[in-house]
């Protein structure tokens, strides 16, 4: 199959291109609306309790520099059907790493076992043994799909790099599903075991 790229007559070379159903390649746009915006200072938690509705069909949850106040630690994320309430509903999940130290002596790319929840209500893992060291955080991009949905269940997926504490870069691939059909309404950040001691996540609403 042939493809080409179809230029706007305006030279707008900052356009998206999806296929078509003819296997010809158009302009078509993803606005996304940034909606909330919380900034962790010693924070136990980061909720997002309001927002999160049948307006858009995908939300994404952009991480920047998160800073655990314990060294080691796992950036994590639940969802809730109650307004924040409780964070456990049920989900399944998996998880792949890939990592490389800065010596370049130890390189890896595999499955993570411990990443995953099969049916379990727990906080999942977003990214890996983030350290505390002052230049150590992690940061990534968390992407829930038709949370309002109440026929469906309610997928996620996740791309993040964690600075560990033992000087590694870790990238960290993980999805699942919310295995439910109420809809989700607030959504919950945080270190296991540790206070959030900077950091900041951004809530967008993608059409």
């Amino acid at each position: 199959m042939a493809l080409s790229k179809i230029q706007p007559a305006s030279m707008d070379l900052t356009a998206n291109y999806a296929f078509t159903g003819t296997n010809s390649i158009s302009s078509v746009d993803y606005p996304e609306k940034k909606l909330a915006t919380l900034t962790a200072s010693s924070s136990a938690t980061l909720n997002f309790t309001s927002g999160i509705d049948n307006t858009y069909n995908i939300y994404k949850f952009r991480f920047v520099n998160m800073h655990p106040s314990g060294d080691g630690r796992n950036f994590e994320f639940n969802a809730s059907v109650d307004g924040g309430s409780n964070y456990n509903v049920t989900k399944t999940s998996t998880s792949f790493v890939a990592y490389h130290d800065e010596g370049g002596s130890n390189t890896t790319l595999a499955y993570e076992a411990d990443g995953d929840e099969a049916q379990g209500t727990g906080y999942v893992h977003l990214a890996y043994n983030t350290g505390a060291d002052n230049d150590q955080t992690c940061s990534g991009q968390l992407y829930l799909f038709n949370p309002s949905s109440t026929t469906f269940v309610k997928h996620w997926i996740n791309v993040s790099n964690s600075y560990q504490f033992n000087d590694y870069s870790t990238n960290t691939l993980t999805g699942g599903y919310f295995n439910t059909t109420s809809a989700i309404d607030a959504v919950s950040f945080k270190f296991h075991a540790d206070n959030i001691d900077s950091g900041t996540i951004e809530m967008y609403g993608i059409n």
